[in-house]
């Protein structure tokens, strides 16, 4: 045995103070609400003028389909990036990683908001776009992830749910802003002002949020769990080979690997594939096939992020007191029955009943899941690769549904003139969602310092 292993001992976490907590919890909200910032910055330019600026010698709805395959790319890359960061932060700490990963997400953005447009450089101009979001897409591939399990392994038991929901405020608070800002700048310019020059405001302006996150990511102390794992020495996590003899750690690398993986990946294709077609495709086809004013769109998410402060707390609280399972499968269920009905609103001519119907979306099968996910994720799997199989979990879970599913969603509604697609689409999703929360153990205030997956 190796004198590292020798060394490894039984700990309990490093006692965090309130303070700690709430630099952990500013951090990870922080630099989660940058992320969807960008997100949702991205994910509207997409819908709203991108199409005109960087695919303008095609017709528009083939536009359309370009802008959101473009902005489907950053998801290969946040895969890389979930696998490379991800495993780092296994094995050097949480903290290092996280200051990595957004340095490189906010700059991206910010220079998004500096690109010439296609009728200035014309070809190069989608090709630096989908440069950036590349870039951008590495770095985001672990940030959330990172956040999560970071805030996930510093709160108390019986107060993970709601502590965790905070990841979840981040996004909403994200998607509140750049929301916010689109709709401030749908209000008050002209088209040919928004197209010209009016689009890069929201991406510049995200380089103050980026100076602040830095900052405050240098005063957040290491993750108390990763620091107490039994196969952490001196701040790193010993390579396998260290570990030999180690029973109880053997016991823990023995383990079949892969069920709890894909009871993860279940419960992130549910919400992310909801908000994929909430967020972004329903903005585009509300715009572009329903003809109707850009700013009703972004207006009705503006009221939902609004609502959402409200929505996500109160459901992480609930997972707290009644479980993780109970609670997935219940808001699944809601949401597959409000797909229809929701969509009648949304396409039925009436502009209340639109912003209803997009409220209603966002807030059960969108803010409700993301409430969930992030505590339930870090939960199901084990100390030992949990960033890296959470990120893999979120970013594999992404490609195939918010990178993939705006597109089949705009290929389906225009092969069948319709909107039910949409619909249907929404009710697999939960379904999927539905089904894995079934077949899942409770993991509420599992002991996160084990190094084996829940199942």
């Amino acid at each position: 045995m190796s004198t590292e292993a020798s060394a490894v001992s039984d700990t309990s976490p490093p006692a965090r103070s309130t303070q700690d907590l709430a630099r952990a919890a500013v951090s990870g909200w922080l630099g989660t609400a940058m992320e969807f910032l960008d997100f949702q910055l991205y994910s509207l330019a997409a819908a709203i003028v991108f199409n005109e600026i960087f695919f303008p010698d095609v017709s528009p709805a083939i536009g359309l389909i370009a802008a959101m395959a473009t902005y489907g790319v950053g998801y290969v890359a946040r895969l890389a990036g979930a696998v490379y960061f991800g495993r780092m932060g296994d094995r050097i700490g949480r903290k290092r990683v996280l200051f990595i990963t957004i340095a490189m997400m906010g700059l991206s953005t910010t220079l998004i908001g500096a690109l010439p447009t296609y009728g200035q450089i014309g070809i190069l101009a989608p090709i630096l776009l989908v440069v950036l979001r590349l870039v951008q897409g590495f770095g985001a591939g672990a940030e959330i992830a990172g956040a999560s399990v970071m805030l996930v392994e510093y709160a108390p038991k019986g107060r993970r749910g709601l502590i965790s929901s905070l990841i979840a405020l981040g996004t909403n608070s994200g998607t509140l802003v750049a929301t916010g800002i689109w709709a401030l700048l749908l209000a008050t310019l002209s088209d040919d002002q928004l197209r010209s020059w009016g689009w890069r405001i929201p991406f510049l302006l995200s380089f103050v949020l980026l100076i602040l996150a830095l900052w405050i990511r240098r005063n957040v102390k290491e993750s108390p769990v990763f620091e107490a794992r039994d196969d952490v020495v001196d701040g790193v996590a010993l390579k396998r080979e260290e570990l030999h003899g180690e029973s109880k750690l053997e016991a823990g690398l023995r383990q079949n690997k892969g069920k709890a993986f894909f009871m993860a990946l279940g419960l992130r294709i549910g919400q992310a594939g909801n908000s994929g077609l909430v967020q972004t495709f329903l903005v585009g086809y509300i715009g572009t096939t329903l003809g109707l004013d850009k700013s009703v769109a972004t207006d009705s998410l503006l009221v939902g992020s609004v609502l959402g402060f409200a929505t996500v707390p109160v459901v992480g609280l609930l997972s707290d007191r009644f479980g993780r399972r109970v609670m997935y499968m219940g808001i699944s269920a809601i949401s597959m029955v409000l797909a229809f009905p929701m969509l009648l609103l949304v396409t039925g001519g009436s502009t209340p009943g639109l912003v209803i119907g997009m409220i209603l979306g966002y807030n059960v099968s969108v803010l409700g899941l993301f409430a969930l996910e992030n505590v339930t994720i870090s939960e199901l799997l084990g100390g030992r690769n949990r960033f890296t199989q959470v990120g893999l979990a979120k970013e594999i879970g992404g490609i195939a549904t918010v990178a993939a599913g705006p597109v089949i969603a705009a290929g389906l509604t225009a092969a069948f003139d319709s909107w039910w697609p949409i619909a249907a689409m929404l009710v697999a999703y939960s379904f999927i969602a539905l089904v894995t929360a079934y077949l899942m153990p409770e993991v509420a205030d599992r002991d996160l310092s084990a190094l084996e997956d829940a199942v």
